[in-house]
C-alpha cells in the first residue's frame, strides 16, 4: 500500500499543481490540498480510530517525549512534501519529464539517508557489514540511472493540415 501511495504520489502532485492553472502559485496552491488530505487523513481518521477501539483520544495528555519525535516526524514529512513541489518547479519549463526524475532522487536519496541516520542512531556503524553497504551504494546508482535515463517527451506532432474545400 505504501510503495503504491507513495510511488504515485509524485505523478498525482505535479498533475495537481500543473492544473491549478497558475504557473506563479499553482505549486502551492495544490501544497495547501495536500496539508487537507493530511489533516484528513492524519488527524481525523486516527481519532475515529482510537476511538472505535477504545483508546484514549487525549493527545494532549500523551507521554511527550512520544508526540514530540512524532511532531518532528511529521513536520520532516510535510516539508519533504513541499521539497517535492518546489523541485518539480525548478526546471527551466517543468513538465511531466521532470516528475521521474524528481521523484528518483527522492526515493534513491531517501533510504540512504535512512540507513545513516539510523545507523548513527544506534551505534551500529562496528556492525555494518559489506551488503549493507552495497546495498546504499546500488541505491544511490539505481537513482542516478533512473535520473540520467528517465524517459524524454517525443517530438511534438505536426498538425495535419486539412484540405481546402
Amino acid at each position: 500500500m505504501t510503495v503504491i501511495c507513495w510511488g504515485t504520489y509524485g505523478v498525482c502532485m505535479h498533475t495537481g499543481s500543473m492544473n491549478m492553472k497558475n504557473p506563479e502559485h499553482g505549486r502551492i496552491m495544490a501544497f495547501l490540498w495536500v496539508g487537507l488530505a493530511y489533516f484528513l487523513t492524519a488527524v481525523i481518521a486516527p481519532i475515529i480510530i482510537l476511538k472505535l477501539k477504545g483508546a484514549p483520544i487525549d493527545f494532549w495528555a500523551y507521554p511527550a517525549k512520544g508526540w514530540q519525535w512524532s511532531l518532528i516526524a511529521g513536520t520532516l514529512g510535510a516539508i519533504g512534501a513541499l521539497g517535492v513541489l518546489l523541485a518539480f518547479g525548478a526546471a527551466p519549463k517543468p513538465t511531466g519529464a521532470y516528475v521521474p526524475v524528481v521523484m528518483s532522487i527522492i526515493f534513491a536519496g531517501a533510504p540512504i539517508v535512512n540507513a545513516i541516520v539510523n545507523t548513527t542512531k544506534n551505534s551500529a556503524w562496528a556492525n555494518v557489514q559489506w551488503p549493507f553497504v552495497l546495498g546504499i551504494v546500488l541505491a544511490a546508482l539505481g537513482g542516478y540511472l533512473v535520473t540520467k535515463h528517465a524517459p524524454k517527451p517525443g517530438p511534438p506532432t505536426e498538425a495535419k493540415a486539412s484540405p481546402t474545400p
